[in-house]
């Protein structure tokens, strides 16, 4: 055989190794997820000894179904003797804080529940923050903005300059209302108006009951406004200035063992994300070449939530109207 086909043989086996070995690997990759997923305990994170667990709610709330079943399972797992929820989240939809929030309640009925405030955590995030026993913040962390918003594009401006009309034809007038491509009729204001003020109300009387402030006391606070984790210990929207030291010492007060260790509940990834995950795409990149260069922005469009639908329970802020 001549040097041309050596060296073609060699290049060919160097391919053939390189697909065996990333195969095995997806192979292991794929047992350990399905182990995983199926398992209630992980030894190497520790949660099949006795812990703490700890969950961290970041960003915008919306309906997170895979939330709530990790709340659930921590609510059953007899080796979680406590729950600490970390938020930094400006809120998000009504919904989607009032089923974490009653999750959390739920936990917090069997073990104790601490809420640890962060950056920030506000409107559906001080919502779940409420559904804890007690409430820990920073001395510059920013707490309340307790309200309900409804907003829609109104373009019919727009659309008149651009000589572009919408006609409807609807069984009611109330349907479909308000629109975004015509002004709202006063019955309609009223409409929407209603249900933000009975969602409010039902905050109010949430936020009242787990503070353990009056009505009076809650709704001077409840026009929208955020105050500083100085603030807010004062004026009773959280339990105390501090970190895990003060956690530690209201889990003591609870039985709650000081030796025991804090462990992350990370979202559960699926099979598939277990399989063919990141860290698989990373791999593979750095054995031969870039295999995948847009990994990392693919999975980020993934996770991204671009849209908010119904009633908002989220802190927000704008350039200044002129």
């Amino acid at each position: 055989m001549d040097q041309q086909g050596i060296a073609d043989r060699r290049r060919l086996r160097r391919k053939l190794t390189f697909w065996r070995v990333a195969a095995f690997v997806v192979a292991v990759v794929g047992v350990v997820g399905l182990v995983a997923s199926t398992q209630g305990s992980d030894p190497i994170s520790g949660k099949s000894t006795d812990h703490v667990a700890r969950v961290s709610i970041s960003g915008v709330i919306n309906d997170d179904s895979e939330l709530l079943e990790r709340l659930e399972a921590i609510r059953k797992n007899d080796h979680v003797k406590a729950l600490v929820v970390r938020l930094s989240s400006p809120g998000g939809t009504a919904y989607g804080g009032e089923a974490v929030y009653k999750a959390v309640r739920a936990v917090a009925d069997k073990k104790p529940v601490v809420a640890e405030v962060r950056t920030l955590a506000a409107s559906a995030a001080y919502m779940i923050a409420c559904g804890t026993d007690y409430i820990v913040a920073s001395d510059t962390s920013i707490i309340g903005s307790i309200g309900v918003i409804f907003q829609y594009a109104q373009v019919s401006e727009l659309l008149e300059k651009v000589g572009v009309s919408v006609e409807e034809i609807k069984s009611a007038p109330l349907k479909a209302e308000p629109s975004p491509f015509h002004v709202a009729s006063d019955d309609a204001k009223a409409m929407i108006g209603s249900m933000i003020n009975d969602t409010f109300d039902w905050f109010v009387d949430l936020v009242a009951e787990s503070r353990n402030l009056s009505r009076a006391d809650t709704l001077k606070l409840a026009d929208g406004s955020i105050f500083t984790g100085r603030q807010a210990v004062g004026n009773g929207l959280i339990d105390i200035i501090g970190g895990e030291a003060e956690i530690r010492s209201y889990l003591s007060e609870k039985d709650v063992a000081d030796s025991l260790k804090i462990v992350e509940w990370d979202r559960r990834k699926s099979n598939s994300e277990l399989i063919f995950g990141t860290a698989m795409v990373r791999m593979l990149s750095a054995l031969e070449g870039n295999a995948f260069p847009f990994a990392d922005e693919l999975r980020q469009l993934a996770d991204r939530k671009l849209f908010l639908d119904g009633l908002v329970s989220v802190w927000q802020f704008g350039p200044a109207e002129k």
